[in-house]
């Protein structure tokens, strides 16, 4: 699988990477989630299903394993299947993020399961815990949804913990979410410390459904900053549960090219010039192995240009994630 370093001059990741939203607790808002687990959502259970996820995901060639403190366990479920499947020193590369909590308690009908702290004193105390998680495995730390809201971006303590952190050997990196996350992938380019940028690299939403951020990642891509592509396939709506998964233009174009629909919607962010790394959602191997394809699928100029009518207001598209229950 195509590789690029990290930052520009960081650790060698693969252009496609895992996420552990899906995997690292009992509950998530993608589409069906309720349908992936049939040993059950122990957490014993749950990390033998992590790991044959994970299993099939070195397999395919993948390379990188995106985690946060709120993904419940995900951080231990990873540095469990690394240390029982020992691949050599930086050849799997992990990043964490910080900023919410997990507060679900392990309950799949918590009425809530995660909250966001963006403050100085949540980063020591959540970067401790990552340290102690994954240990010399960490490599990429992030804001986790940075938004204008929060303040993150103007909070001086916090960005100095994380130039400290930066200068340290562990690269630093900012995730956006929501209506200004084109404002916040901006605000994050400009920030420097010790006369050099911040953030190595930014992850932000972007699919054929919701696409307002594309000329701030166009941007952060032209500036060295290594772009990742989080909630490819929107949540599971893109995919064969999903009502656009199912009929419309993107399930005429799975079917007419003989492939998932999830495939087509992942390779046609993969065509984007400036998409760097996309995240893959996959709750199961099966659903991995889907996914993967998307490599092998190149589109052309009309097929992409035929995917241009799923484009949807992107108030709208943020007002329906909201909606999405988590099971």
């Amino acid at each position: 699988m195509e590789t690029l370093r990290l930052g520009g001059d960081g650790p060698r990741v693969t252009r496609l990477g895992l996420g552990m939203a899906a995997l690292g607790r009992p509950a998530y808002i993608d589409v069906g989630h309720a349908k992936d687990f049939p040993d059950g959502r122990s957490p014993e259970a749950m990390e033998r299903h992590a790991h044959a996820v994970l299993d099939a995901a070195y397999a395919a060639g993948i390379r990188y394993v995106d985690c946060a403190r709120s993904y419940g366990r995900a951080e231990v479920f990873v540095r469990a299947w690394l240390d029982a499947r020992g691949p050599a020193p930086g050849e799997v590369v992990v990043g964490s993020k910080w900023g919410y909590r997990y507060v679900g308690g392990w309950r799949v009908d918590a009425k809530v399961h995660e909250v966001k702290d963006h403050s100085a004193g949540a980063l020591a105390e959540q970067l401790a815990a990552s340290r102690e998680a994954l240990g010399p495995h960490l490599a990429l730390y992030q804001i986790h949804s940075a938004t204008p809201e929060s303040g993150v971006l103007d909070d001086a303590a916090v960005l100095d913990a994380l130039a400290a952190l930066r200068d340290g050997g562990v690269r630093v990196g900012v995730t956006a979410s929501g209506l200004a996350q084109a404002d916040t992938v901006r605000r994050a380019l400009g920030i420097q410390r010790g006369g050099a940028p911040l953030f190595s690299a930014v992850q932000a939403t972007w699919n054929v459904l919701e696409r307002a951020c594309e000329g701030a990642l166009a941007e952060a891509h032209a500036a060295g900053r290594t772009v990742m592509v989080k909630e490819a396939l929107a949540n599971g709506r893109l995919g064969p549960r999903g009502a656009e998964g199912r009929a419309g233009p993107l399930a005429e174009l799975a079917r007419a090219r003989g492939a998932s629909p999830d495939a087509v919607a992942l390779a046609a962010v993969l065509a984007q010039p400036w998409a760097d790394l996309v995240l893959l959602g996959a709750a199961t191997v099966a659903q991995l192995e889907s996914n993967v394809t998307a490599t092998g699928l190149a589109l052309s100029a009309a097929e992409l240009a035929g995917l241009d009518t799923l484009r949807s207001d992107s108030a709208a598209y943020w007002s329906e994630r909201a909606a999405l229950r988590w099971t």
